[in-house]
């Protein structure tokens, strides 16, 4: 019956009748893009490098990484262009109802000039899910990786050879499909465009303030808060520039008014004595809310290999981090993500009060932050050979299907 209600479901859309599949997953009708299939096209002219400060996301290198996938072929022969802008019909349902999702990754230059990237198959196995979410159709992991590395390798020369800079990373998937219908999507996009970055910390390492929004909601139970959707993030800008006009760096992000949450786009932690008289790195639990993001999951396994205090994982309400810093309990508090590695929190306001967060002086931060942020960047940049930091190999290039115009 299934396969008969697919068929069906098929003939339909190939008429352009817009009816979601019954159910059935995207990924049940899809077959994976293959790294041996990957063409180039080299570009005739080359962009000329940054001069200036590397300001977030301002500039993007000459190439992009494109994979385009329709509901009767599967996916197409993935690809490797000049970067360009893409050719898209105002109906296109990403531009209506945000079927787009996203991630965000970077890639290192060694002490010996070697190409690296921190943990890329946990950004690829995380958009799969993000897709999976949208009905899209998903992809094998492993030969979207080797498409990434040909990427790097055809930028590799965008990458700063500086301290604490790199290469971000974005890989996209968008809807195509040229339909007002809300319905799955009959082609999609996948992407990967790149953008040289500088340090995190460029104006100095200093504590941030968030303020605890209360109005405003980041992802709530049953909804897509632990996915990488584009329908996440652009409704917090109100409420992030609201609070920026305040005096505050980011929001405290808060479910139900009660659970701490993120902080602006970071996973949080603190460092406390609980009230039992245990010292412990705690964080809220992932229940569905909340992002799994890969530099969390990181800290976390640093924390149980390197610290000598329990690693806990928990919903945590506002009102015990207000009781922990009255009570003198609370030690420190990081957000953490690509961007930042680690960022100290020097406190924050909630419901019009203001509630400092300790550090040390000395450091800007505190003593596990700056040990976290330390020990990830050390791997990132190959520092410490670790197996999270990927080497990307040279490799020659005959053994792609090279395509090359002008």
């Amino acid at each position: 019956e299934d396969q008969y209600m697919l068929a069906r479901n098929l003939q339909k859309l190939a008429r352009g009748v817009s009816r979601p599949l019954s159910g059935i997953s995207a990924m049940y009708y899809s077959n994976t893009f293959m790294s041996r299939d990957l063409q180039f096209t080299e570009a005739t002219t080359k962009k000329a490098k940054p001069q200036d400060e590397l300001l977030f996301g301002k500039y993007t290198t000459d190439y992009m990484f494109e994979a385009d996938w329709n509901i009767t072929d599967g996916w197409g022969k993935p690809e490797i262009n000049p970067y360009h802008e893409l050719n898209m019909d105002p109906a296109a349902s990403a531009l209506h109802y945000a079927l787009q999702c996203f991630e965000g990754m970077k890639a290192y230059k060694g002490s010996k000039g070697e190409l690296r990237l921190f943990r890329p198959e946990e950004n690829l196995k995380r958009l799969n899910s993000s897709c999976k979410a949208l009905n899209f159709p998903q992809f094998d992991v492993n030969e979207a990786l080797e498409c990434l590395k040909e990427l790097v390798r055809k930028d590799a020369d965008w990458i700063p050879d500086k301290p604490l800079h790199s290469l971000y990373i974005r890989p996209t998937v968008i809807a195509m499909h040229n339909w007002l219908g809300l319905a799955s999507a009959q082609k999609v996009k996948f992407f990967i465009i790149s953008s040289p970055v500088g340090s995190y910390w460029s104006g100095g390492f200093k504590p941030v303030q968030l303020f605890c929004e209360t109005e405003g909601s980041r992802a709530y139970p049953g909804g897509a808060g632990n996915k990488k959707v584009g329908g996440n993030y652009g409704q917090t800008i109100y409420y992030s520039e609201r609070a920026a006009r305040m005096g505050y760096n980011q929001l405290l992000w808060l479910t139900e008014d009660k659970w701490v949450s993120e902080a602006g786009t970071m996973n949080i932690f603190f460092v406390w004595t609980n009230k039992e008289g245990q010292r412990e790195m705690i964080t809220p639990e992932l229940d569905g809310t909340i992002l799994p993001g890969i530099t969390r999951d990181s800290v976390i396994q640093i924390a149980k290999e390197k610290l000598d205090i329990p690693l806990v994982e928990r919903k945590i309400s506002i009102q015990e981090i207000i009781e922990a810093i009255g009570e003198k309990r609370m030690e420190e508090s990081f957000g953490c993500g690509t961007a930042c590695i680690a960022t100290p929190i020097g406190g924050f306001n909630f419901m019009g009060k203001d509630y400092k967060v300790p550090f040390d002086p000395e450091l800007n931060m505190g003593k596990i932050t700056s040990m976290m942020l330390s020990t990830i960047e050390d791997i990132q940049y190959g520092r410490i050979e670790h197996p999270w930091s990927i080497i990307i190999q040279k490799r020659i290039t005959q053994l792609f299907n090279l395509k090359r115009r002008g």
